[in-house]
């Protein structure tokens, strides 16, 4: 049982190739003359369902060790010729007009099936090293990143909004009784789980309203987000390198028949450069040492777009330029300058003359924070990472520098008031991984039903 890829008529014989949906490879049906009613063989076309009752048998034809000689085809679901997924070669960007039905095309059925696989790798390796799967909560009314860019949650009537004398919107009669958002990350929660099981992880979906309309971008995502008690930077990095390493070599021992589908119609080079990951040792490279290598880069000639001095953050141009052009595998980027990273973020030992020493020595001009960033070639940044900072009257100095409101993170603090203990994290979006391990290039389509601005159909 399955939907018809290809239906060809040869002399006194048809061919219908069958897809369940399980697999990549189809299997071949062959009709016999007289075996199945005339009409009811014509009118079997490209995405019809049948199911097919036959011999199964060694096939004389190449690429395929067996095939089903037909006795009887019962139609469950015919398909007309205004079927949008018909056999020709559709862009990517009119699938997606079709994403309710692009799932049972080749392409779509690999990534899918790879999705699948790359969410079992994850389960299983942080199951295998002790970690627990901890639930973090989707509605907060706090703001991880400090950026603002969420989506509300309100059961308010918005045509009659109540507002003080200033008019603000007062939320006393809203379901949750103050302003509530989707959450942008589960870190601050497993921050509070690492603290009481020591090693958890959260797996879920995050959402970010931000008006970006990029290959890399989307305003619903998944992330993955591990935080562990008791490790420094140096083991939060061999974690990172450990734990992708696992999801690839899990993709390659696994998902053979689809990669080799999209090794041959989407990316060439697709299985090569996971082998690649798998035998290299990702580079360990500071932030200062990697300005100098791109300005050394822009003096031999090298263009940028975007200007990359110190103090500036860096664009997946910069990023890419590093792993794919300088160092031709991946690299953990390490000690970020704060003006650009998160509060919680633990900083580097400041130097006399006003700036930090960071990992293995590094002299920073300015102030750093221990961020350890996994940068991918054709991807960017796949991982973000950093040393939480655990003592309570630095993190307190730096959320009044950047005059944060607290209000709704007063139980984020008191971890910090009891029993506070070092500990490390990072978050993997989930969608950027199927990126790299498919070869495909635009994030709406390593997803079901991507949701992005303008567009939330499906």
């Amino acid at each position: 049982m399955g939907w018809v890829r290809t239906h060809r008529s040869s002399k006194a014989v048809d061919f219908i190739a069958l897809n369940d949906g399980s697999t990549i490879k189809n299997i071949q049906v062959v009709v016999d003359a007289g075996r199945v009613d005339e009409d009811t063989l014509k009118s079997i076309t490209t995405g019809a369902c049948i199911s097919v009752e036959g011999i199964l048998v060694e096939s004389p034809a190449q690429g395929q060790a067996s095939e089903v000689q037909c006795r009887s085809i019962t139609v469950f679901g015919l398909c007309g010729s205004d079927y949008p997924m018909q056999k020709k070669g559709q862009s990517f960007e009119y699938m997606r007009q079709y994403a309710h039905l692009r799932l049972r095309t080749n392409t779509f059925g690999a990534v899918m099936r790879i999705r699948h696989n790359m969410a079992m790798a994850i389960h299983t390796y942080f199951h295998e090293h002790g970690f627990f799967y901890f639930n973090s909560p989707l509605i907060t009314a706090s703001d991880c990143e400090g950026a603002g860019n969420m989506f509300q949650v309100t059961t308010k009537n918005l045509y009659d909004l109540k507002k003080d004398e200033n008019g603000k919107i007062i939320y006393d009669d809203d379901f949750f009784g103050e302003q509530t958002s989707l959450t942008v990350s589960g870190q601050l929660e497993g921050e509070l789980g690492a603290t009481a099981l020591g090693a958890i992880y959260t797996f879920g979906p995050t959402f970010r309203a931000e008006n970006s309309n990029t290959p890399r971008h989307l305003a619903e995502f998944w992330m993955v987000e591990p935080e562990v008690a008791f490790i420094d930077q140096e083991e939060l990095m061999d974690l990172e390198e450990d734990f992708i390493k696992y999801c690839v070599r899990w993709a390659l021992d696994n998902c053979k028949d689809d990669l080799e589908f999209l090794n041959k119609m989407i990316d060439k080079s697709l299985i090569a450069r996971l082998e690649g990951v798998l035998k290299e040792t990702f580079v360990r490279l500071s932030y200062t040492d990697g300005i100098r290598i791109l300005q050394e880069a822009i003096q031999a000639g090298k263009k940028f777009e975007f200007p990359c001095e110190w103090g500036d953050d860096l664009a997946s141009e910069h990023e890419r330029y590093l792993v794919e052009e300088h160092f031709k595998k991946p690299v953990i980027m390490t000690d970020y300058p704060s003006s650009f990273k998160s509060f919680y973020m633990k900083q580097n030992e400041p130097t006399d003359e006003g700036g930090s020493v960071g990992y293995r020595g590094t002299v920073a001009p300015g102030p750093t924070m221990q961020g350890t960033d996994v940068l991918f070639p054709q991807i960017g940044e796949i991982i973000g990472g950093s040393v939480r900072e655990e003592n309570y009257d630095k993190l307190m100095a730096e959320i009044e520098r950047r005059h944060m409101d607290m209000t709704h993170l007063w139980w984020y603090l008191d971890t910090r008031k009891y029993g506070s203990c070092p500990h490390a994290g990072f978050g993997l979006g989930f969608e950027r991984l199927i990126l790299f391990v498919t070869g495909m290039q635009n994030i709406r389509d390593v997803i079901p039903f991507p949701r992005t601005p303008k567009n939330a159909e499906f």
